[in-house]
């Protein structure tokens, strides 16, 4: 093993290797490499500054850091232990010391201010051009202008911010894996659908409960083994209890995260008060397509008044079904009673059990399918190779040869779990243009929710240099096999899916010459664009049939359950838009409104700032603030940038009208989506793309009418 894993320049890392042992040392190795590059930068001659030294110099001088910094974060979400904590916590703060020096830096801020007022960058092109500007954006929104002591105090603050939200991270992380819950009466969890109630036995058997003979269930607070539990068991004892447990990650001690949220607050405050904004949404969005908090937290509210009618309705639809099946007066719904209720209103409807839908879409044939979608659309070429895992580095018998950065040739490629598979992407000619890891499946140790990340960001060939590949992975927590068979997932698990690879196709296909402007460095509600628009294959019949086929007969789904599938899609479609809405309005409220005022109560100020968006029940359910992690488990993540789901939906519903109208399956129409988006990266302002794409700006209505909410 190599005296610094981390930093080795290996295309596809060495996961073994990569020993939370290693990670302090590493990480300090490549902070020093860093600042010795960074005094190099400041120290050129002025009057011989060109784009390569000057911005690409600073790309290339922070790019090991980012490197390591990535491994380490990525194996703290899917493989996070005692030890890896330990050292990443540790090293955490110089990390984070480092990048917020960056911009205070007044000779380095100098350096490029300089630059940017010679003749060479004012006949610069388009894209570099852009990345000149950006990277002057982003020094001035972090600091750079500031007075030295202004300066000192915001680079504390950021060091601190990063220590608390990683702490808020840890406690949802570790509430959630406590909890467990094991029935022992098979009775009691009467409605479940088979293959749950099956993942439940197997879960209960692997941790020592039960026997073959005498079975228990263990149900636990992942998605696979919760979401089923509160819309199918009949036993309202059973869901108030997982529901409960759900409800109370982040609010209990030894993870309580109720001071946390008033901190994490509070800090963002102040340091939008240093930076001369009023509050944090204002500072966050102001290179984004909203620019203003105000703008933000208006376009949630205007949704929120065209759904609101239609909202109250389908309430009321709900209480009044159950009231007809139970043969009582209608009421107030408990909270745990919702999803239960929903899922048999559902039922009678339109007689469709989703758990239906489940046969046909085993895992391993809609990823392959997904995947002939996408060279079908995008003219490309994606091949699953050969994995390994290695238990012991020092005993590989020969199978890892040394690799260096560039395209895969032979054997198998190292993994950090059984379950992780590896591809490789291709355009049509065989130009290798990015490879990425699979992990789907929950586990002790893995973060729960789906997600995508990057190891590396590469670059097109140009003079001097040759192509870069991307690397990168999807994560997620789906349905796992049981006993050997097909993991079977759900239609919503599907659409989550291709909402990650939408992600990864976004940084996989960037074209963009500047590596900072590659990928999925874009606007954070520009960025949910490519995803979202994946979701829409998820529902057209020319496009399932690529993937949803019956795991034994091979079959499509059939005409007469795919009607059902359609007539049920906007069931329940304001319930749904309310939820979203009510996750941005309470972001953007806490920001704006609240983060500078004196902390209150958490469950009572969310039960006011979201009275008229959340299903009124008979138990007030805690706030959603304490386990928020999209909000309060990262520095600054989806903070006050939550709406951007909606935004980006809007965007997304427009577009996918192009294929609508041209044919879902056009690779013409999907060749101009990566041509004009895709690969574009943030090579231009994201309102322009978008134009590119469609021809004219966003219609607003578009999001409405696919939902069924307007005409």
């Amino acid at each position: 093993m190599t005296d610094k894993p981390f930093l080795r320049e290996d295309f596809h890392p060495r996961w073994s290797d990569l020993r939370p042992e290693s990670v302090v040392g590493d990480l300090r190795a490549a902070l020093a490499d860093a600042e010795k590059r960074i005094d190099e930068l400041c120290g050129l001659n002025r009057s011989k500054l060109s784009f390569e030294t000057v911005i690409e110099g600073l790309d290339e001088a922070v790019e090991e850091v980012e490197r390591a910094h990535s491994l380490v974060s990525h194996l703290d979400s899917v493989d996070n232990s005692p030890a890896l904590r330990e050292a990443y916590n540790e090293i955490l703060p110089e990390v984070t010391r480092f990048h917020s020096n960056l911009p205070l830096n007044e000779s380095l801020w100098d350096l490029i201010k300089t630059y940017a007022g010679t003749e060479s960058a004012r006949e610069l092109d388009p894209v570099r051009a852009r990345a000149l500007e950006e990277t002057m954006s982003d020094f001035r929104q972090s600091g750079a202008d500031l007075p030295s002591a202004k300066k000192q105090e915001l680079a504390e603050l950021n060091i601190e911010l990063t220590r608390v939200t990683q702490k808020y991270s840890e406690n949802v992380l570790d509430a959630t894996n406590r909890f467990e819950l094991i029935v022992d009466g098979e009775e009691r969890i009467a409605g479940l659908p088979a293959s749950a109630k099956e993942a439940a036995r197997v879960s209960a058997l692997e941790k020592g409960h039960g026997s073959e003979d005498q079975p228990k269930w263990r149900f636990t607070l992942k998605a696979p083994s919760m979401i089923p539990v509160l819309e199918h068991v009949r036993d309202e004892g059973i869901r108030r209890q997982i529901w409960q447990a759900s409800a109370l990650v982040g609010a209990e001690e030894p993870n309580d995260n109720s001071e946390l949220v008033w901190t994490i607050l509070k800090m963002r405050q102040r340091k939008a008060e240093l930076l001369g904004k009023p509050h944090f949404a204002d500072l966050v969005l102001e290179r984004r397509m909203a620019r203003t908090g105000e703008a933000a937290l208006k376009f949630v509210e205007d949704l929120h008044h065209r759904t609101r009618e239609a909202f109250q309705r389908e309430v009321i639809d709900l209480q009044e079904f159950k009231a007809d099946t139970l043969h009582q007066p209608a009421d107030l719904l408990e909270p745990w009673e919702v999803a239960y209720w929903a899922e048999q209103r559902r039922r009678a409807l339109f007689d469709l059990d989703e758990e239906e839908l489940r046969p046909y879409f085993p895992i391993r044939r809609v990823l392959d399918g997904m995947f002939r979608l996408a060279e079908l659309l995008f003219d490309v070429r994606i091949r699953e190779h050969e994995t390994v895992v290695v238990r012991d580095p020092d005993q590989t018998g020969g199978q890892l040869p040394a690799r260096a950065l560039g395209p895969y040739d032979s054997g198998p490629v190292e993994v950090w779990d059984e379950e992780v598979r590896f591809y490789e992407l291709r355009d049509a000619q065989g130009v290798h243009l990015g490879s990425f890891y699979a992990d789907w499946h929950p586990r002790d140790g893995k973060r729960s929710g789906a997600w995508m990340g990057v190891l590396r960001t590469g670059r097109p060939a140009a003079p001097g240099h040759e192509r870069e590949p991307h690397l990168g992975y999807i994560c997620g927590n789906m349905t796992p096999p049981v006993n050997g068979k097909a993991a079977l997932l759900s239609h919503s698990e599907v659409e989550t899916i291709f909402h990650e690879f939408g992600h990864l196709l976004h940084h996989l296909l960037g074209q963009v010459p500047v590596r900072s402007l590659n990928g999925i460095a874009v606007a954070w509600d520009f960025v949910e664009l490519p995803s979202q628009l994946m979701e829409n294959f998820c529902w057209e019949r020319e496009s399932l049939d690529f993937f949803a086929r019956h795991h034994e007969t091979g079959e499509p789904i059939p005409n007469k359950l795919f009607r059902k599938m359609l007539a049920a899609r906007n069931y329940n479609a304001a319930l749904a838009m309310m939820r979203q809405l009510s996750f941005g309005k309470l972001d953007m409220e806490l920001h704006i409104r609240h983060a500078a005022g004196e902390a209150r109560d958490l469950d009572e100020l969310s039960s006011e700032i979201l009275a008229d968006y959340q299903v009124p029940t008979r138990t007030r359910p805690p706030s959603m603030a304490r386990r928020f992690t999209h909000l309060f488990g990262h520095a600054t993540g989806y903070a006050a940038g939550y709406y951007s789901y909606k935004w980006a939906e809007v965007l997304d519903a427009d577009a996918f009208t192009r294929f609508q109208e041209h044919g879902v399956l056009s690779a013409e129409i999907g060749r101009h989506l990566r041509d004009t988006v895709l690969s574009c990266g943030n090579s231009k302002d994201p309102a322009e793309l978008f134009r590119d794409f469609m021809g004219r700006d966003p219609d607003p209505e578009a999001l409405l009418r696919r939902c069924g909410l307007a005409a």
